[in-house]
């Protein structure tokens, strides 16, 4: 997974509720594409007109956002379906960071687990940022996780909070494999230990082999 320490360049608002991850990226998508090829069917439904030209209107095919690292949204972003692949679809058209003003909670989880970072700020907030991106025509904000702040073109610093291992876990980018894999010595030992303590978890099944094969 790569790691996220500090992204810089346009916020492109979507001033919309209750986005859901259908609308993120279609199920027939994730059926037929590879996870790679998913970024230019983000947002297809909003993204393009029913010919397959690009809708001007829309944010992300607007000049000054349409290379922007960092998405702004309403409430309720990646609500719907569970599916990962919604994360894989924003990923895919570069997106590393999307503040809202609240998240699906899977979907949260599944951006931790692919290398994007959620926010969650309040209404007022976001609606002040999604001014301030509009009237800067696109200009730069900056998002440091490590200091844990954000920087909009001409304001003062804006300070988010997330969990101390989540925030490590994306500064070091992994997802909870790789930090469970970071303490495989703990965890042999403590299978050690309770191999000893408790020897009756560790005993092969004692029911009947009906298969007719060997255990």
């Amino acid at each position: 997974m790569e790691p996220f320490y500090r992204v810089t360049g346009p916020a492109a608002p979507l001033a919309r509720d209750n986005v859901d991850t259908d609308v993120i990226i279609r199920i027939e998508r994730l059926a037929e594409l590879d996870r790679n090829a998913l970024g230019s069917y983000a947002f297809e439904a909003l993204r393009y007109r029913a010919d397959g030209s690009e809708d001007p209107d829309f944010i992300l095919n607007q000049v000054a956002y349409r290379d922007a690292p960092v998405l702004l949204a309403g409430e309720n972003f990646g609500c719907g379906s569970s599916r990962e692949g919604a994360v894989w679809a924003l990923a895919g058209c570069g997106i590393r960071c999307v503040i809202a003003k609240s998240f699906g909670g899977i979907f949260a989880n599944n951006c931790y687990q692919n290398g994007v970072l959620p926010i969650a700020l309040s209404g007022d907030c976001v609606d002040a940022l999604t001014v301030r991106t509009l009237d800067s025509a696109g200009a730069a904000f900056t998002v440091d996780l490590d200091a844990k702040t954000i920087e909009p073109p001409g304001g003062e610093p804006i300070t988010f909070s997330i969990d101390g291992l989540r925030r490590r876990a994306l500064l070091a980018g992994l997802d909870d494999l790789g930090l469970t894999l970071q303490i495989t010595d703990a965890i042999g030992s403590f299978q050690q230990r309770d191999r000893i303590a408790r020897p009756w978890i560790w005993q092969r099944s004692l029911l009947p082999n009906t298969s007719g094969n060997k255990r």
